[in-house]
């Protein structure tokens, strides 16, 4: 099991990054929501010449964003910068997307995005439709060395529902996951596995990375502690964002709701109801996802002193959670955590001694 950081991404991340490979971590995943922060490919080129080890990915990339030509390019471009050290994290979008009340993509548009992408990352000819027009089209002089499409590039699946796990077995793609305790996570890779066997890839290393949140607690300090809450309010506060956005375009919930605060939400989307200007409630409702918590964001937020066994966040805690995930069968998964905007200035701080 290898540990890695999500970025809520800023110009000059290439700072924590390198901080994180100074600590072991394995990899740094660049979200691509360019409502809220910074290009994930600017990013990742500073971060490229600016370490030597750690692999750089986005996490992930919204298709619609990009035309696919131009993500070809790019990658091939932060390949020769960082030969070998490129991944492609692709999914069909939710901050990036629903921050212009844009809902995701269809699957089988990212998966025509993603046949495009990587046959030109493999230097072929592939038929393209660009202005509802079919083209053929080829990175054309790789050979003067501007771009690498010599080192592979492996592509990564976001994958959270039993469908997009289906095309990620297909395509024999790695798998970025997400879980918020130990139980849902077994349960999902179980499920990826016999997907896996289904398309003929049973015998293959699966190769996953788990994305989570959250805040290593010191001995003593509450879960609704200051610091914990600025670490790991944000991705607590997914679950307002996720239900303002499903009420009001009159969708059902993407997961269900916990009753212990089903009464808080559902006082978090009327008010949600009311943000201005009308008809584009998602501005307000996505400003600061994953990054800080808003004030009429902080009850929600607020967590009991003492969590469920699964989810101690002291060092304790956090090795308990992590051999059961191994039991659980996730011991080739490597488990993500996310950095917030600014800790550069603060640094990761000390290698957590559970986690070398």
């Amino acid at each position: 099991m290898q540990f890695a950081i999500a970025i809520a991404t800023d110009a000059d991340s290439w700072r924590v990054v390198r901080r994180a490979e100074e600590l072991g971590f394995a990899r740094a995943r660049f979200y691509d929501t360019q409502m809220l922060s910074a290009d994930p490919c600017v990013a990742m080129a500073a971060a490229a010449v600016k370490t030597t080890r750690i692999r750089l990915g986005t996490g992930v990339l919204i298709p619609s964003n990009r035309i696919a030509p131009v993500t070809a390019n790019a990658f091939a471009s932060l390949n020769k910068l960082a030969p070998g050290r490129i991944d492609f994290g692709v999914g069909t979008g939710f901050t990036g997307r629903w921050a212009m009340g844009l809902g995701a993509i269809k699957l089988a548009d990212m998966e025509e995005y993603i046949r495009v992408v990587m046959a030109l990352l493999r230097g072929e000819t592939v038929e393209a439709e660009i202005e509802r027009k079919r083209r053929l089209i080829r990175l054309l002089n790789p050979e003067l060395g501007l771009i690498n499409t010599h080192d592979p590039i492996p592509l990564w699946i976001a994958a959270s529902g039993p469908r997009a796990r289906a095309l990620t077995a297909k395509l024999g793609a790695g798998w970025i996951a997400t879980a918020g305790d130990v139980q849902g996570a077994v349960a999902a890779t179980a499920d990826m596995e016999e997907r896996r066997r289904a398309a003929g890839r049973g015998t293959e290393t699966l190769e996953s990375v788990v994305l989570t949140g959250g805040a290593i607690l010191q001995d003593g300090e509450c879960a609704d502690s200051p610091r914990a809450m600025a670490q790991a309010g944000p991705r607590a506060a997914m679950l307002l964002h996720r239900a303002a956005d499903a009420a009001l375009a009159w969708l059902p919930m993407m997961v269900p709701m916990p009753p212990s605060v089903a009464e808080t939400v559902a006082g978090y989307v009327e008010l949600a109801r009311q943000f201005t200007p009308q008809g584009a409630h998602y501005l307000e409702n996505h400003r600061g996802h994953l990054m800080f918590v808003k004030p009429e964001e902080a009850p929600v937020c607020h967590c009991r002193a003492d969590p469920p066994d699964d989810l101690h966040g002291n060092g304790e805690g956090a090795q308990r959670t992590l051999r059961g995930a191994g039991r659980g069968g996730l011991q080739r998964d490597r488990r993500a955590d996310r950095a917030r905007p600014g800790a550069r200035h603060r640094g990761l701080g000390p290698d957590p001694p559970s986690f070398r």
